[in-house]
């Protein structure tokens, strides 16, 4: 990426943390950035490009899980394998942001609300991006069942629905309290804690 783009994106991704979509104008970000109008405009003639631009790269690029990476040969392993991978993606754009601060972590999540509701494509993505988690989640726990590494009168879309929204849930009271770092930690403890009810 562009080192000047970057850096637009970078200024305007920490503004957007701090206030609103609609609180930040673009002379303030044109301002924070140090870049002149023009070089700025080059790049992103717009608010809503730029926070689109921000959004995409940040989390629809930037945090997309690419579940054909993670173990094949055991349940356990691929949980584990997903879980290390996302926290470390999410705190991989803390680090970029140079963001220390864990008390208001729940702005990235109310950043992408916002974006949701600006831009319907977006809704469409994060469609999207649930049914593929979903039916990767499901076709790892049918192979764990078909290999015998887990048993349950649960279905396998049951047993990966469990997983997700238990990790959906969790996550927000976490980081709302301000508590980012144990994310990894909670999440795993009750990720083993189902397993270990499923395991043959």
């Amino acid at each position: 990426m562009n080192s000047s783009r970057e850096h637009i994106l970078k200024t305007a991704f920490i503004l957007f943390m701090h206030k609103s979509y609609k609180e930040v104008t673009m002379k303030e970000i044109v301002e924070k950035s140090g870049l002149s109008k023009g070089a700025f405009y080059h790049y992103f003639p717009s608010k809503e490009k730029l926070f689109h631009e921000i959004v995409d790269s940040f989390y629809f690029i930037g945090m997309k899980i690419d579940f054909d990476r993670f173990s094949k040969t055991s349940f356990y392993d691929f949980y584990h394998d997903v879980l290390k991978f996302s926290i470390t993606k999410f705190l991989e754009m803390k680090d970029f942001l140079e963001d220390t601060y864990d008390q208001d972590d729940i702005s990235y999540f109310t950043l992408v609300l916002d974006a949701v509701k600006l831009f319907p494509g977006f809704k469409e993505k994060m469609k999207q991006i649930h049914t593929t988690e979903l039916t990767s989640w499901e076709n790892a726990v049918q192979s764990a069942m078909d290999r015998g590494e887990i048993k349950s009168r649960m279905t396998a879309r049951q047993i990966a629905q469990l997983f997700i929204y238990s990790s959906d849930g969790i996550t927000p009271h976490l980081v709302m309290d301000g508590r980012i770092r144990e994310v990894h930690s909670e999440i795993q403890a009750l990720w083993d804690g189902l397993y270990a009810e499923v395991k043959a």
